[in-house]
């Protein structure tokens, strides 16, 4: 079980529940980091006192560390401080909660330290994720995963020892906000439509990939460089409800699901607990209560978003890290009202065209396919 943590992103959604997590918990904060919002981490920082505190925006470090100058708290600026917000020796555990590439180089940097990585970063596995599965097994660093769909599916492998036991993983999906409806239907919606998810409360970010089913793309990149498993193995299903965070189909026919109600600070808890199970605060799910389960099969038409990422997982190299890249940045013209729904997409899988991909890449190769892909994107709009 973690005794002091570093988190890294502690402004946003995963950030600030975490913080909630290790107050129950009676857990240490060693780093706070965020990009720039200095009002919120100034609360955090005074609340938690922990030994650092960094923001990448260097305008916004220097403000923090006016207003910190009464504290004993040190803060920092700049990219590069993140990974010494990761490497503090009084921290056993790291959550990386930053949304983006930002997030690859600390996590790096974490696992050359044999720090425990409670994983939130979705990018870090897609576009690096042999390499940081290859450095983890080298370094003996241990990798719990955040998202509820992962925790559900670690949960599920305790007491797995063979791989080769699993005919499938199973990722469960809501279908977002746009469920059910048409293309034409779909193609009329808005910033503020897509915004609506209607079982979680996150970031603008994840919750747009939500709406295009892109979010659910990411995670079976995901699920393959985690538990080392082919594209075939590894199937996304829709259901509504957000109960059945994720299911194992094993090869006797067995599965094995995990339940719970639409609540991060469960998987949050998990990860940091692993692998003792501590008392929870929170209401359980109440089965009785439930409405009835449903489950379906995706819409690649409708969501074209989830085909192309899983045509990435199947072609490799830096195909996911191009991917990734095309979708934040066009995710990102969308919230400023540039772009529309289905440009995303398009953009995204016009990117996928026009940049080569790499075989067997290195870090840099890595990070020069996801430079090349926001840049085709940018170039485009």
């Amino acid at each position: 079980m973690s005794k002091t943590i570093s988190i890294l992103g502690s402004t946003g959604s995963i950030g600030r529940q975490t913080l909630d997590v290790a107050e129950q918990l009676g857990l240490r904060v060693a780093a706070l980091t965020a990009n720039s919002r200095v009002g919120r981490i100034e609360e955090q920082a005074r609340r938690f006192q922990p030994r650092l505190a960094v923001l990448t925006d260097e305008d916004a470090a220097r403000d923090l560390a006016v207003r910190l100058a009464d504290t004993p708290v040190r803060v920092l600026g700049g990219e590069a401080a993140l990974e010494e917000a990761a490497t503090l020796p009084e921290a056993d555990t790291v959550v990386t909660a930053v949304v983006g590439m930002v997030g690859l180089r600390p996590t790096l940097a974490a696992i050359r330290a044999r720090k425990r990585i409670a994983l939130a970063n979705k990018e870090t596995l897609v576009c690096a994720g042999e390499l940081v599965m290859d450095a983890a097994e080298a370094c003996g660093a241990e990798i719990v995963p955040v998202d509820s769909e992962h925790s559900a599916i670690f949960q599920c492998l305790q007491g797995c020892a063979d791989r080769r036991e699993i005919r499938r993983l199973i990722l469960t999906c809501s279908g977002g906000p746009f469920y059910g409806m048409t293309a034409a239907e779909v193609g009329k919606m808005t910033r503020e439509d897509a915004l609506r998810h209607p079982n979680w409360t996150m970031g603008p970010k994840i919750t747009v990939d939500c709406a295009t089913l892109m979010n659910k793309g990411l995670e079976v990149i995901e699920a393959m460089r985690l538990y080392r498993l082919p594209l075939d193995q590894v199937s996304v299903m829709i259901h509504r409800q957000s109960v059945v965070h994720s299911l194992v189909e094993f090869r006797d026919g067995a599965l094995l699901a995990q339940l719970g109600t639409p609540d991060m600070r469960l998987p949050i808890r998990y990860a940091l607990t692993y692998p003792e199970r501590g008392e929870n605060p929170a209401e359980p799910l109440d089965l009785l209560a439930c409405p009835p389960l449903t489950f379906a099969r995706p819409d690649r038409e409708v969501f074209p978003c989830l085909r192309l990422a899983e045509e990435a997982a199947g072609e490799g190299g830096t195909a996911c890290a191009v991917l990734n890249g095309a979708n934040e940045e066009a995710v990102g013209l969308f919230l400023a009202d540039r772009i529309g729904f289905y440009d995303i997409a398009r953009l995204t899988a016009e990117a996928r065209a026009a940049v080569p991909v790499t075989r067997n890449p290195s870090l840099d190769d890595v990070l020069a396919a996801d430079a090349a892909a926001r840049a085709y994107v940018r170039s485009r709009v």
